[in-house]
């Protein structure tokens, strides 16, 4: 694997859409988690970002022209019990935070959902996990080779970061007809 630079790797792609970026400081003392979100159409570019008790919501930014909410409507932040940081680009994260907290795990709640269901692109579902201890996991579910019979669970954990680095995902490798998705 190449170490990449955070804008080396997002200035290779026209649009990512969605990303989620976790990692550890420079001093190695703190933990990093960043989430950016784009949108194509004008329902996903109608949205901001709102705080709540545990995290994050997503809410239209102009009521008046929210189209339909089933996509872009959600907690992309949550956190279980004050220890683990939920951060998602969907509505899987409140399907993660309940099997966290009945104690399931990340893997079995990544079970239970595929990518989204918005043919041709089925947009990946990304999601990661930040551990009271630093360490982490990124996860994609995809659409394999853009075919919807098949979902492509793939699961990254790192249980020792390193000051200074840190692991992007994102949703797409750049524009197309249907949107190519991320694969690194």
């Amino acid at each position: 694997m190449q170490n990449r630079t955070l804008t080396g790797e997002l200035g290779r792609t026209s649009y990512p859409g969605r990303g989620i970026i976790l990692g550890m400081s420079g001093d190695g003392q703190k933990a990093v988690i960043a989430y950016f979100i784009m949108g194509r159409s004008e329902n996903s570019r109608n949205r901001i970002f709102v705080a709540d008790g545990e995290g994050l919501k997503t809410k239209a930014y102009d009521e008046s022209r929210l189209v339909d909410p089933s996509l872009i409507i959600y907690a992309p932040v949550r956190t279980v019990g004050k220890t683990v940081t939920v951060v998602t680009n969907g509505d899987q994260t409140d399907t993660i935070y309940d099997h966290l907290a009945a104690g399931k795990g990340f893997a079995k709640a990544l079970r239970t959902r595929t990518f989204e269901p918005d043919s041709p692109n089925f947009t990946p579902r990304i999601s990661g996990l930040l551990y009271p201890d630093g360490h982490y996991a990124l996860s994609i579910l995809k659409a394999m080779e853009g075919s919807p019979r098949c979902c492509q669970r793939s699961v990254f954990d790192y249980d020792v970061p390193r000051a200074g680095m840190g692991h992007i995902i994102y949703t797409y490798e750049g524009d197309g007809t249907p949107l190519p998705s991320f694969c690194g």
